[in-house]
């Protein structure tokens, strides 16, 4: 059986692993300068983004595909190169992209016969679309899991009862750079979990929040002053969980809202990069996308794992 994963263009994975690993990408468009462009992880693209400050553009805004697109996406192309798809979408609480794919699912379904008919591709098509209930980072962790599973255990049962069990499990966190864009971007999609106070004070007093995705919940689970100070306390809290042997997966997804030497440079990285090749995890570091540098704007840092549940400490 041919198995093949999409995900949206919000979703955090260097752009060879997603090539090499022939990952389909359901993109967003972007609204920009007046254009509309499609963000289709591109890594040239995303680069020139970040080094023109495109994130600070006035007009810059974000749309899912339409349930009509989705369902052109599929039936062009997917229908015929899988016999069964999953689709991981962003969290259902911050974007409408998994009610679309859901939707879309059902026409797709219905009219999936007559284009793989006439391609010659006999047999049945099947889809499951899952909603990540987590953003960027957190999407890259599931994607590599249903990329090792297709590869072990090529079973679409084994692979969704896995899969939906590290969806209740797997942890996202942010530390952004400018509190005020990340307050102003959360009120036009509606989210008022970063208060005018709050970004008013912690511009002020240099206080960064640091931001959990769990379970389609977004809520801030500490503030420490300074960006650096705040980068370096997460990557010890990675350490701490990796130390613990915690993680449910060999798996640790960063990103970064600019040039990942920047990232790179940022303290306790190092010693982070030297202990998770000591354990055996592997590293997927990434540009955080278009679609994500627009929402929470430039310079900020994600990462993201699966670990049993437990509390954030520093």
């Amino acid at each position: 059986m041919r198995i093949g994963v999409v995900v949206d263009s919000a979703c955090d994975l260097p752009p060879e692993f997603i090539r090499d690993n022939n990952i389909q990408i359901l993109p967003i468009t972007i609204h920009l300068e007046n254009r509309d462009l499609i963000d289709n992880r591109d890594p040239a693209e995303t680069l020139a983004f970040y080094r023109e400050h495109k994130t600070g553009a006035s007009d810059a805004g974000t749309s899912p595909f339409s349930i009509e697109q989705i369902k052109d996406v599929f039936l062009s192309k997917l229908v015929l190169d899988y016999d069964f798809v999953f689709c991981l979408t962003i969290a259902s609480s911050r974007s409408p992209i998994y009610e679309n794919a859901v939707k879309a699912s059902f026409a797709i379904l219905s009219e999936y016969k007559t284009p793989r008919a006439k391609a010659g591709v006999s047999g049945p098509f099947a889809l499951r679309v899952i909603d990540c209930q987590n953003l960027f980072t957190a999407q890259g962790v599931l994607a590599v899991e249903a990329v090792r599973l297709i590869k072990a255990t090529p079973n679409p049962n084994k692979i969704r009862e896995r899969l939906e069990y590290l969806v209740q499990n797997t942890y996202a966190y942010m530390v952004p750079r400018d509190l005020h864009y990340l307050r102003a971007r959360a009120q036009k999609k509606g989210d008022r979990s970063v208060s005018w106070m709050a970004a008013f004070l912690g511009t002020a007093l240099d206080i960064k929040p640091i931001l959990r995705g769990f379970r389609n919940e977004t809520a801030p689970v500490a503030k420490i002053r300074h960006f650096e100070e705040s980068a370096e306390r997460c990557f010890g809290y990675i350490a701490q969980r990796i130390n613990r042997s915690q993680l449910l997966t060999p798996t640790l997804c960063l990103s970064y809202g600019g040039e990942l030497s920047e990232m790179e440079r940022l303290p306790g990285y190092a010693d982070l990069m030297r202990l998770c090749r000591q354990k055996g995890i592997e590293v997927f570091k990434s540009i955080m996308s278009i679609t994500g540098g627009i929402n929470v704007g430039e310079g900020a840092l994600t990462f993201a794992f699966a670990a049993e549940p437990h509390e954030f400490e520093l």
